[in-house]
Order: structure tokens, then C-alpha cells, then sequence
């Protein structure tokens, strides 16, 4: 069996093994911060992490909060840490209104060499706090179309275009503005052909939105579950994964790795392995704090987890899959359509 120590070993490992690869094959496309590229120059991914979020809510945001430089000098050393360790595409998930800012993510996109991708979308868990309040008032339909006005022609005025949808629902159960935002992210996807990722965490929320996506027309493929790891019962990750959907693992770090080995384990046990995103759930520049307050790093999946996987009976062929052929499939561009509907 292969034994691999965290550190030097395994990034050389890394950066050798995915760039002697040969993507060419692949057909598909990934909208990034500053266009498309080709799914097959898309390499190792980090699936869901955040640059900056503002938690102040949606009444109270502006772009004046912080100044970007500030955040650029903060962050570039993360993402540049990320990208040595063997990061390659960069997924971005904050929402409008809870800080998303696209120029700024230009910005660090061309300072580090690493491809981000922004997203469209609101997101209505803790009860709402970053709805905007036209969003009360609209319909899904009329929501839907901010956010495919967005795919077609950028973001705020500027030529950034989102890579996917970020939706967010409560803990508990779906309020009507939940319904609603699923009910938009499907009418947006059958347009764009953009992936819904949606902040959800226990499986019944799960299960509730991908019945809302399938009275929609939209196949469970097109839906990333996100922090599925909050949910205890390996048996739901494992139902949801068969009808379509993406299980996104999103909340490692240096101390759960071995809660990590074990889901992605039974997931490999159930021949679902090619369902798995895996992510950090890291950065999370605060404007509200100084400095940004406290920044948590995106290598423990590079340093940590892949040696743990290789030296727990996981070929490199698998590690692949995790880190590079399960993200391009999921962030492609591809309306994942019900023709059954």
C-alpha cells in the first residue's frame, strides 16, 4: 500500500499526477470569473469555499464595507497557497448580497493563475436576513430572470458572468421564499444550463428540493447538495445520490479527516464514488472584523486528505475522480432537462 506523509510528498504528487493527464477529450465547458474555458483545461477543483462574505444582510450591504485591495493583499496568499498544493479551479459561493463581488474575484482570479467561479442566485436560509426585498414581491419566474439576465449579459454592468446558481434553504423546513428560490434556480438552469448549488445540509430538505426541481422539469443532476455531510444517515446521501443528485462534502479540515475517510468510504462501498464533490468550506474574509478577521486556508484536502485516501485503499485513478472528473462534470454547462415531463 502506498504511504504518503502530508506536506512536499503529496503536493509534488498532485501537480504531477493531474498535469501528465490528458483532458482533451473533454467537450464540455465551465464559465469562469473571466469567461469560458474548456472543461478539460478546468483541472483540480475545490468545489465550495468563500474569498470574502459580509453577514451584515441584505438591508444593510454596500461595496464600501471593505476595500478590495485590502482584501486582495489578505487573501492572494491563501488562494496562491492553494493553488502550490495543487488547486487549479476555484469555486466561489457567496451569494449576492451576503458579498459577492465579482471584480474583486477578477482581480485575485489574474493575480493567482487560478480560474474562480462566481455564481447567480439568492440565498434564503437564516430566515431570509440576505433576500433583497423586491424578492418578496416577485415571482419565481421574475426572479429567474434577474438571474439569467446575469448569464446573458453580466453582472452589475460589468462582462463577469456566473459559473453557477447559489440558492440556500433554512435548517428546519422549506418557507415559501425557499420554494420559491428552488422554483427560480429550476427555471434558470433549464435556460442556462448552469448546476444549482443549494445550502441545504439534512437529507428531508434535500429530498423536498429535488421534488421541487422535478415538478420543474429538472433532472436530479443538475442539483449539488451542499453540506451534505451534516446529515448523520449515510443510507439519505446514498438514496439522493442514486436518483442524480451531487453530494457535496464541504466542511473539511485538518481535524475530521478521518469523518471524512469514512463517508467517502461508504460511498466508494456503495459504487457512488462518482457522486462525490469535496470541499473546505474555508477563507471567509469578515469586513465586519479587523482585518478580516481569522482566515482559514484551503490545503488540508491537498496535505491531508488525499495521502489519508491513498493510504486507506483509494487508487490515484480515484483521487482523479474526486478532485478533477466529478466537478467538471457538475459545473459543465449542460440544461439537465426531464424529457419525461
Amino acid at each position: 500500500m502506498l504511504k504518503f506523509n502530508p506536506g512536499e510528498t503529496v503536493i509534488l504528487f498532485v501537480l504531477f499526477f493531474f498535469s501528465s493527464c490528458n483532458f482533451s477529450g473533454e467537450s464540455g465547458q465551465v464559465m469562469t470569473v473571466n469567461g469560458i474555458i474548456p472543461s478539460g483545461s478546468a483541472g483540480v477543483f475545490l468545489t465550495h469555499e468563500h474569498l470574502l462574505v459580509d453577514f451584515i444582510g441584505a438591508d444593510s450591504l454596500s461595496a464600501d464595507r471593505w476595500k478590495r485591495e485590502e482584501v486582495v493583499q489578505k487573501m492572494l496568499p491563501f488562494l496562491l497557497e492553494a493553488k502550490e498544493s495543487g488547486c487549479q479551479t476555484f469555486v466561489d459561493c457567496t451569494p449576492d448580497y451576503l458579498g459577492r463581488d465579482v471584480l474583486l474575484l477578477q482581480e485575485l482570479s489574474k493575480l493567482s493563475g487560478v480560474n474562480i467561479l462566481t455564481n447567480t442566485g439568492f440565498y434564503g436560509a437564516v430566515d431570509n436576513k440576505f433576500v433583497p426585498r423586491f424578492a418578496f414581491d416577485e415571482s419565481a419566474g421574475q426572479l429567474a430572470e434577474r438571474w439569467i439576465n446575469e448569464w446573458e449579459h453580466g453582472i452589475g454592468g460589468t462582462t463577469v458572468k456566473p459559473g453557477f446558481i447559489k440558492i440556500g434553504v433554512n435548517s428546519t423546513n422549506l418557507s415559501g421564499m425557499n420554494t420559491k428560490l428552488i422554483s427560480a434556480a429550476a427555471k434558470t438552469h433549464l435556460k442556462t444550463g448552469l448546476v444549482i448549488a443549494s445550502h441545504t445540509g439534512p437529507s428531508s430538505l434535500a429530498f423536498e428540493q429535488l421534488s421541487v426541481l422535478q415538478e420543474e422539469g429538472v433532472l436530479p443532476d443538475a442539483f449539488i447538495w451542499v453540506h451534505a455531510q451534516a446529515e448523520k444517515d449515510s443510507v439519505k446521501r446514498a438514496e439522493a445520490a442514486r436518483l442524480g443528485a451531487w453530494i457535496s462534502l464541504d466542511g473539511l479540515n485538518e481535524d475530521n479527516i478521518p469523518d471524512y475517510i469514512k463517508m467517502i468510504t461508504g460511498m466508494k462501498n456503495e459504487n457512488l464514488l462518482h457522486k462525490v464533490l469535496l470541499s473546505h468550506d474555508a477563507g471567509w474574509y469578515d469586513p465586519a472584523k479587523p482585518g478580516g478577521g481569522e482566515v482559514r486556508g484551503y490545503t488540508a484536502l491537498f496535505r491531508e486528505l488525499v495521502p489519508a485516501l491513498l493510504n486507506n485503499g483509494f487508487t490515484r485513478e480515484e483521487v482523479r475522480l474526486l478532485l478533477e472528473t466529478n466537478p467538471v462534470k457538475a459545473f459543465e454547462i449542460k440544461v439537465r432537462k426531464n424529457t419525461n415531463n
